[in-house]
């Protein structure tokens, strides 16, 4: 009797509780539930809600949550779009496109000038865009935690015609998991972020004609080789990126911790400072991971890189890298910490075919322009590179040389299972500066 008792009890306190929730379904829509209650929270229950307009959401305190799934069949819209808001929740959603037709214009989120946002166990299935399936943007002290972002590229064209640095666009499979641009004090953690179309494969460049140029400008621009200009194609024919964190000089205290990114491009693409990224996994990606234009203070420590194929941890100047001028201050690459990282079965990944024996575990480069201050005060310590086949690389260290050559890396512990031509293309001293 007493176990009925308080089955009775839990019942109609499940009940009870159900009756204070402020669920969608009690308006036609869930844009109406959400203006007719401001800054609430509310409920919105399993099954497929259909929409054709972005969900908006503004305010303090807002948000959605619950097992449903929302459908957005407008490709032009996002499914939610936040902005000017303060600690709006989004929660438990799943967040799609209509079977059979996930190409997508606009983002599964995308939030603009928002503070205390936070993002947790939303699954964004199917929105193939050029931009993030998850956009955060101008916002302070986001999370996002425990979401699942799956198949999110989109075939392309990459269109680098504007300018003189490179001269050409070409066909491309492009698109990113979690983007993040022009914020502070991000926290990124716990995330599954995976893409199972488009892979690296021989077919799938093949059958949508990726890395074909569809324009040239009169003259080829400095950041592409002759070789590729004459060829009328580009091996760089997958863009994106699993977790992009980009903005130089603005994007600032980002905590990128327990991610799992699969077969991505870029696995985590920084351009910005004062980083921690620890304890992620990242599988089969061209690149595992990279910190350039002007990324400063970068601690990478206890992360799986495994079989990657270009690079898997590469730091390097890039083009929004520069010296100080008139009172503006560098924005430099370097006091950055690489420890107790594994990088296994390097070169043996899917798109292994692709970069031919040049690839390495580790890049440290020099600039794309010739006025980018150099990369510097890099700390290597503790890291592993393991193989269990053969090595598909020529060294499992590559350092740049003149011009703009890395100043002062430091290495030390480190166990580097030599490439077919060694360890490093330079004298690599433990504990000492590999220049002066």
């Amino acid at each position: 009797m007493r176990h009925i008792f308080l089955l009775i009890v839990g019942v109609l306190c499940a009940l009870r509780i159900h009756a204070f929730e402020l669920s969608v379904t009690s308006h036609p829509s869930i844009q109406a539930a959400l203006d007719a209650n401001p800054n609430r929270m509310l409920f919105v229950p399993a099954g497929d809600h259909v929409i054709t307009e972005k969900i908006r959401i503004r305010g303090e305190r807002s948000g959605l949550y619950g097992p449903g799934r929302i459908i957005q069949k407008n490709p032009d819209h996002p499914v939610i779009e936040i902005e000017n808001a303060q600690g709006v929740e989004i929660r438990d959603l799943t967040l799609t496109r209509p079977e059979g037709d996930t190409r997508a214009d606009k983002e599964g989120i995308i939030a603009q000038k928002c503070r205390d946002l936070v993002i947790e166990n939303v699954r964004v299935i199917g929105n193939r865009t050029k931009s993030g399936a998850i956009l955060v943007t101008d916002s302070r002290d986001t999370r996002i935690s425990r979401c699942v972002v799956r198949n999110y590229m989109r075939v392309s064209v990459d269109d680098r015609t504007q300018g003189d640095v490179s001269g050409y666009a070409f066909r491309c499979t492009d698109g990113t998991g979690i983007m993040i641009r022009y914020c502070t004090g991000t926290l990124i953690e716990g995330n599954h972020v995976v893409e199972e179309t488009f892979s690296a494969s021989k077919e799938v460049r093949d059958r949508h004609k990726l890395g074909d140029f569809v324009k040239k400008n009169p003259q080829k621009g400095p950041h592409l080789s002759q070789q590729a200009w004459d060829a009328g194609h580009t091996d760089n024919w997958r863009q994106g990126s699993g977790i992009l964190v980009t903005a130089p000089e603005t994007s600032d205290f980002t905590r990128i911790i327990g991610n799992h990114v699969e077969n991505a491009a870029q696995g985590i693409d920084l351009h910005c400072d004062h980083v921690v990224v620890a304890g992620n996994i990242v599988n089969h990606a061209h690149i595992g991971m990279k910190a350039m234009h002007g990324s400063r203070n970068v601690l990478i420590t206890g992360n799986q890189f495994a079989r990657n194929d270009l690079w898997a941890i590469g730091l390097m100047p890039g083009a929004a890298a520069h010296p100080a001028v008139e009172g503006r201050p560098a924005n430099a690459d370097g006091g950055s910490v690489i420890a107790n990282n594994i990088i296994s079965d390097f070169g043996h990944g899917d798109a292994h075919w692709m970069w031919g024996m040049e690839r390495s575990p580790f890049k440290f480069d020099s600039g794309q322009d010739p006025d980018d201050p150099p990369l510097s005060d890099v700390i290597i310590t503790g890291n592993l590179v393991h193989n269990m086949g053969a090595p598909r690389y020529k060294y499992a260290v590559i350092i740049a040389g003149e011009p703009g050559h890395p100043r002062n890396l430091r290495f030390s512990n480190n166990l580097f299972q030599p490439g077919t031509h060694g360890v490093c293309n330079q004298d690599l001293p433990d504990g000492k500066e590999t220049r002066p």
